[in-house]
């Protein structure tokens, strides 16, 4: 049902309201599927048709050959995903799935356009995590999302990289290699089929799952309207923490940082910082 064409997120969770075991999927007629998820008879008779469409169950053996498709059902999916507000329903994995369960854990993002400082930066605050097994969330992006993979993979360390399209359409072009170096040394994950390329309103949406891996979300560099804000008040919305690196003020990359610590993010100065976050977190948890 994820891959027919016109089926979104909100009819999947709608259907999975009228039947939580999807039992009665092949057993709704046209009729039925129209009343109950009001919709057009023509957009019922479509779904009706791609659920027995050979050729698309084809193309998902074929898919589940080559990647691992996890559903929101599976004792593989995060648990920290799943409690989000909108969990994605199916993912597609390529490498390590134990890597879904691991903690300590820590999103990382920030611009596609980093300072000369940013990687130094990143050594410093991000080195002592990766040397005590801390796994890393990212975008793959240019910048400080591919920094962080490669700090990462450079440390031995495990890291996560959650994509805009499917692996079939590798986005940016220029980090497939480093597409093909966490697949196999770490884990590559998304919420669309293989097919699929990607969309602009794709990288909000990944977003909230770069968030919702971990307890907690680092700002290195960002302005103040960017996608890695919109990855903020996806952790905010989550009930995560969020961590800010203070910058220049000559810098524009610094003001979405600011701008967070006004808020009330947290200041990072040292790894520490992040650690210290984290052991409250998991004391509160082993209480409860």
């Amino acid at each position: 049902m994820h891959q027919i064409k016109g089926v979104t997120r909100k009819l999947i969770w709608k259907v999975l309201k009228q039947s939580p075991d999807l039992g009665m999927l092949y057993r709704w007629n046209t009729e039925q599927w129209a009343q109950l998820f009001e919709m057009k008879l023509e957009s019922a008779k479509r779904i009706r048709d791609g659920l027995t469409d050979i050729g698309l169950q084809r193309e998902i053996v074929r898919q589940s050959r080559e990647y691992a498709i996890i559903t929101i059902f599976d004792s593989f999916y995060p648990d920290q995903l799943r409690n989000i507000p909108d969990p994605p329903v199916v993912l597609y994995a390529a490498g390590n799935l134990s890597l879904l369960k691991h903690t300590p854990n820590l999103s990382v993002v920030g611009t596609r356009y980093p300072t000369e400082n940013a990687r130094p930066v990143m050594n410093r605050l991000l080195k002592p995590l990766l040397q005590k097994g801390w796994l890393i969330v990212s975008g793959m992006a240019i910048g400080i999302d591919g920094c962080a993979h490669e700090l990462a993979l450079a440390n031995g360390s495990p890291t996560i990289a959650v994509l805009g399209g499917g692996f079939e359409h590798i986005y940016p072009k220029q980090n497939a290699v480093l597409f093909h170096e966490i697949s196999q040394k770490g884990l590559v994950i998304s919420e669309y089929p293989p097919y699929l390329t990607p969309q602009k309103y794709h990288f909000p949406e990944r977003n909230r799952i770069i968030s919702g891996l971990t307890f907690g979300t680092l700002v290195i560099e960002a302005k103040t309207k960017s996608g890695s804000m919109i990855t903020v008040d996806q952790a905010l919305e989550q009930g995560r923490e969020v961590f800010a690196v203070p910058g220049s003020v000559l810098n524009k990359t610094s003001e979405g940082c600011h701008q967070l610590i006004q808020d009330g993010a947290k200041l990072v100065q040292t790894a520490m910082d992040i650690e210290s976050e984290w052991y409250k977190e998991s004391e509160l948890t082993s209480d409860n």
